[in-house]
């Protein structure tokens, strides 16, 4: 298979090599299948010459079907004994994107408007990078608020393509199966409309109804161009799950979708209460699990016919709480946290954020744990958890804490703080876990907590999970780069 795999790709090398001739470095999108001028800003450029070649095309998985590979959330990716050295040892470089702001600058565009916290916030919607980076085949993916989205080698970070094919923010995790990488397009907002209706009956109301563009939209992984795009009511900011031919995706409007993820075309649509924010669906086991805000949810569907099978919530969940958050799943237990308990402290507001777990099959809660009041963040109101083995590790977004449970009876193990808002899921390589938070990379020992480890990248890092493949630690941040980092390095502090 590998063999077959290498000889199609040097036979496009070869092609490619040869429409340099004619067309020496940019090629723009031919097709004029959204509104995008094509020689403008926003045009579809492909660099083919940076493609990886030979050796380089097999490092990595073949595919990347979740957020965060799995529905476990674990970013990590092992590496076959014929793999490259480079890919064994890590290699070292920055891909500044489209609206990239200095990585030593300490404080975001903005802070003088709104405020170091809240500028931080509005920088990661509109700017930069929301969540981690997808790679497949020895290509990086990553979508951004730029409202680009971007394929690098992984080996050497140069741009193989750029494209918009929205005007629209790019939040997700970029999924890739087959000849397709699926983007997912939506924003934070709600137009006035919207506002009025959330007042009269927040279950109505809309996010990103006619704000802007919003749906899937999935390319050519090669090449970048627009195969087909699938438009929603409401955003989709939340990373599609995609399990054999079939892609499903939630959306503001309260909507989950299942498409033929080769053609678009809908298979089933089930309407729940609420809105999803930041819930990527987690697909485990023929079924789907998903959160949604507003009316706070968490909901199993039959990845067949969509149909719910069950729905549960956490006690005293707020607004939003739920729906930011996307549920881990492994050995048969959902692991969900959410926001609680809206309570003013000094004449600040503060929240609580509590961790439930589920049975997988019945929906039935099996221990729920606070993680301790703190104040209100600004935006993302979670910690997305991650699940390897037998423990949960998970962050809160109100006090900075990253904790490690006991998966089956929720009993604390460790807890570690050097951040002040603990979002992203972080990664098991090797026995060592390693955290993408604030402006740094931490390495952890998974048993005790005890740090092993860090290096300050510069600027700041929101939901970004580490992705890890071989020696290397692949980030993305809210400065809007995209940046390769040796494991060692981490580890040494260098």
């Amino acid at each position: 298979m590998n063999q077959k795999k290498n000889s199609y790709f040097y036979l496009c090398s070869a092609l490619f090599a040869c429409s340099l001739l004619i067309f020496p470095r940019v090629s723009a999108a031919k097709t004029w299948m959204v509104p995008v001028a094509p020689e403008g800003p926003f045009a579809r450029v492909y660099y083919p010459q940076n493609s990886p070649i030979g050796p380089d095309m097999n490092v990595g998985p073949t595919e990347w079907t979740q957020m965060n590979l799995g529905a476990d959330h674990n970013a990590d990716v092992s590496l076959s004994e014929q793999a490259p050295l480079w890919a064994k040892n890590g290699v070292s470089w920055r891909f500044a994107e489209a609206r990239a702001w200095p990585l030593g600058n300490k404080d975001p565009f903005g802070v003088h408007i709104y405020g170091e916290v809240e500028a931080g916030a509005v920088q990661t919607q509109f700017y930069g990078n929301a969540l981690g980076v997808s790679v497949v085949d020895g290509i990086l993916y990553a979508e951004s608020d730029d409202m680009f989205a971007y394929a690098l080698n992984m080996k050497t970070g140069q741009l193989i393509w750029r494209t918009s094919p929205v005007g629209n923010h790019l939040m997700g995790n970029p999924i890739v199966k087959g000849r397709f990488v699926y983007l997912s397009a939506g924003g934070v907002g709600f137009n006035f409309a919207n506002v009025v209706q959330y007042a009269k009956n927040p279950y109505k109301s809309v996010r990103g109804m006619d704000f802007s563009y919003n749906g899937i939209y999935a390319l050519d992984r090669l090449t970048g161009r627009l195969i087909w795009r699938h438009s929603s009511v409401g955003e989709a900011m939340p990373t599609p799950a995609v399990s054999g031919d079939v892609l499903y995706f939630a959306t503001g409007s309260g909507s989950v979708h299942a498409l033929n993820r080769r053609t678009g075309q809908t298979i089933w649509t089930t309407h729940l209460l609420g809105g999803d924010n930041m819930s990527s669906p987690a697909y485990y086991q023929g079924k789907i699990y998903l959160a949604m805000a507003i009316k706070p949810r968490i909901y199993c569907l039959d990845a067949k016919t969509g149909k719910v099978l069950w729905k549960n919530s956490i006690p005293g969940a707020a607004n939003t709480g739920m729906g930011d958050v996307s549920p881990a799943v492994s050995n048969g237990i959902v692991v969900m946290d959410a926001v609680t308990s809206p309570k003013i402290v000094k004449g600040k507001e503060t929240l609580n954020p509590v961790i439930r777990a589920f049975d997988a099959n019945s929906g039935a809660a099996l221990w729920t744990a606070s993680m301790g009041r703190g104040p209100k963040p600004p935006a993302f109101k979670g910690g997305v958890p991650m699940i390897y083995g037998k423990t949960v590790y998970v962050g809160s977004p109100v006090n900075g804490y990253y904790e490690a449970r006991d998966l089956k009876t929720g009993k604390l193990i460790w807890k570690w703080n050097k951040i002040s808002s603990a979002r992203s899921a972080p990664t098991m390589d090797n026995n060592i876990l390693y955290i993408a938070g604030a402006k740094s990379v931490y390495a952890l020992d998974p048993r005790t907590g005890k740090e092993m480890g860090h290096i300050d990248i510069g600027g700041s890092m929101g939901i970004i999970s580490p992705t890890i493949v071989g020696g290397t630690v692949y980030l993305s941040n809210t400065w809007d780069w995209i940046v390769a980092i040796p494991k060692q390095d981490i580890l040494s502090g260098r």
